[in-house]
C-alpha cells in the first residue's frame, strides 16, 4: 500500500518509440483520479484497494509499476491477477475484477497498450470464480420482536432528555428500515427537505447514483414525525433551514447541540443495540440494516399475494432475479398445503 500511496517514489524513465513512455504506476493513478470524479467516494475507496493489489502482485512477478511501461499490458497479467486473488473471497474478487477492467479500458481508450479487451474479457469469464447463490436470511419474527422493543422503550417515560431523543430516534430508524427498504447508507444522508410529508415519499440518491422514489408507511411517519417534535428545539438553535437538517442525527455528547448526521455505522449499531436487548446476546450480528431490507421485500410479497414486480419496483432491484430469491420465503401457503396433502391426519 505504501507503494500506491507514494506517488513520489522514484521512477525510472522508460523510453518507448522516442518518448518517455507512461508506467503502470502512472497509468494507475490517472485511472483512479477519473474514477474518484465520475463514482462514487467508495467505489473510488473500492478501486484504489484493488489497484493495491495489482501493483502489489505486479512487483512481486519482478515487474515494479513505477518502471514498468504500460505499454506492456497483456493478458498475463490478468490470468496472474486472478491467481493472486484466490484466498479473497468471490464478492471481493469480483469487484476487483471489474475495476481491473475498467483500468484496461481506460489504458486502451488512452492509447497506451493494444491489448485486446475481448479477450481481456474472455479470459475473466473463464478463469474467476462464481459465487454461490444463497439464500437472504429471513428471521422475521426476530425482527418483529426487535422492532416491538424499541417500539415499547421509545414510549416509556425517560427523564433524559437526551436518552428520550436517541430512542425517539432509534425506533424512527428502525421502522423507516423496516417499512421502506432503504438501504442504511441511503436513511442515513435524507434531510427533513428530502420527505415529502403529504405524499408519504422522498427521493433518494441510491446504489449507482440512480434517483429513485421511496415510500414511507403511516407507522414510520408517525415515529418521525414524534421524534423531529422532541428535536425541534434543538433544529431551531442552528442558525440552518430546516430542510438541510439530517433526518437522523447524532445525540451523543461529542455532538453537543449541533445537528450532526448519524453515519452508517452508528445505525449498524443502533440496529445491533436493539436486537440484543430484543433477543440477547446470542444474536449479536444475526440482524443487521440489510437484513431489514430482506424483511421489507419479503412482507411486501406477502401482502401483495406473490407480486415480483411490485416487489423489484419497491426495493429498487436493477434485476427482477435478485427479487426472485425473495418469492420462496414469502409462500406459507405452500408450506400449508404441503401439510395438508401430506402429514394430515387420514
Amino acid at each position: 500500500e505504501a507503494m500506491m500511496s507514494n506517488v513520489a517514489e522514484t521512477t525510472a524513465e522508460v523510453k518507448y518509440k522516442g518518448k518517455a513512455a507512461v508506467t503502470v504506476q502512472e497509468a494507475l493513478e490517472t485511472y483512479l483520479s477519473e474514477v474518484a470524479q465520475s463514482r462514487s467516494p467508495l467505489t473510488h475507496r473500492a478501486y484504489r484497494q484493488a489497484a493495491v493489489r495489482f501493483a502489489t502482485m505486479l512487483r512481486e512477478r519482478g515487474l515494479p509499476p513505477s518502471t514498468t511501461a504500460i505499454s506492456d499490458l497483456s493478458e498475463e497479467w490478468m490470468a496472474w491477477f486472478i491467481e493472486s486473488l484466490r484466498p479473497y473471497t468471490v464478492a471481493t474478487e469480483r469487484l476487483y475484477l471489474t475495476a481491473l477492467a475498467g483500468f484496461c479500458e481506460h489504458v486502451v481508450a488512452e492509447g497506451w497498450a493494444a491489448v485486446s479487451l475481448p479477450a481481456l474479457k474472455r479470459l475473466r469469464q473463464r478463469r474467476a470464480r462464481r459465487e454461490a447463490t444463497r439464500l437472504p436470511p429471513f428471521p422475521r419474527e426476530e425482527i418483529e420482536r426487535t422492532l416491538a422493543t424499541v417500539a415499547q422503550a421509545a414510549a416509556d417515560p425517560v427523564d433524559d432528555s437526551q436518552e428520550k431523543l436517541r430512542l425517539l430516534r432509534d425506533r424512527a430508524l428502525l421502522f423507516v428500515l423496516a417499512d421502506t427498504g432503504l438501504r442504511v447508507a441511503e436513511a442515513c444522508s435524507l434531510t427533513r427537505g428530502h420527505l415529502d410529508w403529504r405524499e408519504a415519499r422522498a427521493v433518494v440518491l441510491g446504489k449507482g447514483d440512480r434517483e429513485a422514489v421511496v415510500r414511507f408507511s403511516d407507522r414510520s411517519l408517525r415515529y418521525l414525525r414524534a421524534y423531529l417534535v422532541a428535536r425541534a428545539e434543538l433544529d431551531g438553535g442552528q442558525g440552518r433551514p430546516l430542510s438541510s437538517l439530517p433526518l437522523f442525527a447524532r445525540h451523543d455528547r461529542g455532538a453537543g447541540k449541533r445537528v450532526l448526521p448519524l453515519s452508517p455505522r452508528s445505525a449498524e449499531k443502533i440496529v445491533e443495540r436493539w436486537v440484543v436487548a430484543a433477543l440477547g446476546p446470542g444474536a449479536r450480528g444475526t440482524i443487521t440494516p440489510h437484513t431489514f431490507r430482506h424483511y421489507f421485500v419479503t412482507i411486501v410479497l406477502r401482502g401483495s399475494g406473490g407480486n415480483i414486480r411490485l416487489a423489484q419496483e419497491l426495493a429498487r432491484h436493477r434485476s427482477i432475479t435478485t427479487t426472485q430469491r425473495y418469492t420462496h420465503l414469502s409462500d406459507d401457503e405452500l408450506d400449508r398445503g404441503y401439510d395438508d396433502v401430506f402429514n394430515s391426519a387420514p
